[in-house]
C-alpha cells in the first residue's frame, strides 16, 4: 500500500531497539516505565516505497511518533504537514492522529534525521552523525527520488552530509531550491513546529509555497 510504514528489514530503518546511542536508549527506557504502551522506539520511515518525494524532519516527538510509532503523527507538526500533504494529493484519505487510521501517503515518504526521541527534541552532534547511515541507505532505496524536503536547519545539513556535500555551498533558507549533484534536487522549509507557526515564522501559506513549488517542479 502507498502509505505503509517501513519495516526494519533494510539498512535504511533501524530496528525498533537500536542501540546506537546511550542517552536516546537510556531516555527511551525512561519513557516506557513511565508510558509502557507508548511505542517507545527508533520510529521507521512512512509512506511509498516509491515516492518521488522525500520529507525529512529532526526527530520523534515525545508525545507525538515516540507515542505512536507513525512519524509526526500525534503532534502539531504532523496536524500540519499532513493537512498540506492532502492538499496538495500526496495523501489519501483522513489524518486521524493515529497509526490506525488508515491515512496514506501518495508518491512520498517521511521520515527524520534522528530516528529516536531525544530529551527536549535536542539531539546532540553524535546522535545525528550516528544516524545519518539511515538516511543515506533510505535515500539509495527509492529509486524514483527526485525531490528531498528538508524540514528544518538540521534536516538539510543532514541531507548534504548524507552526500559528502558542504554546507557553505548549500545555505539553508525557507523556500530554497538547491540542486545537488548527481542527486536529487533539496527543497528547504521552516521546520512546522508549534513553536514556529504560533511565532509567525512559518505560516501555513509559507508552508503551502514550498508545496506549490514542488508541484510545480514534478510538472516540469
Amino acid at each position: 500500500m502507498s502509505g505503509d510504514t517501513a519495516h526494519p528489514d533494510s539498512a535504511a530503518e533501524p530496528k525498533k531497539g537500536c542501540s546506537r546511542c546511550p542517552r536516546l536508549v537510556a531516555f527511551r527506557d525512561d519513557n516506557r516505565r513511565d508510558q509502557p504502551d507508548w511505542f517507545n522506539g527508533a520510529v521507521p520511515s512512512f509512506g511509498s516505497q516509491m515516492g518521488r518525494l522525500l520529507i525529512v524532519g529532526l526527530a520523534p516527538g515525545r508525545g507525538g511518533a515516540n507515542r505512536t510509532g507513525r512519524p509526526f503523527t500525534g503532534d502539531y507538526a504532523g496536524d500540519l504537514l499532513y493537512q498540506t500533504l492532502t492538499g496538495f494529493e500526496f495523501a489519501l484519505g483522513t489524518y486521524d492522529a493515529r497509526i490506525d487510521d488508515g491515512f496514506e501517503l501518495v508518491d512520498c515518504m517521511v521520515t527524520n534525521a534522528v530516528r529516536c526521541v531525544p530529551p527536549e527534541n535536542k539531539p546532540t552532534s553524535a546522535e545525528i552523525r550516528e544516524c545519518r547511515s539511515f538516511l543515506q541507505a533510505r535515500i539509495s532505496q527509492l529509486p524514483r527520488l527526485k525531490i528531498i524536503l528538508a524540514l528544518g536547519r538540521i534536516a538539510h545539513d543532514q541531507v548534504l552530509a548524507a552526500f559528502d556535500l558542504r554546507k557553505a555551498s548549500y545555505v539553508f533558507a525557507h523556500r530554497r531550491r538547491h540542486e545537488l549533484p548527481g542527486g536529487p534536487v533539496l527543497f528547504d522549509s521552516y521546520h512546522c513546529s508549534r513553536y514556529n507557526t504560533n511565532t509567525g515564522r512559518l505560516t501555513t501559506e509559507m508552508f503551502e509555497g514550498v508545496f506549490q513549488d514542488i508541484r510545480a517542479e514534478f510538472s516540469d
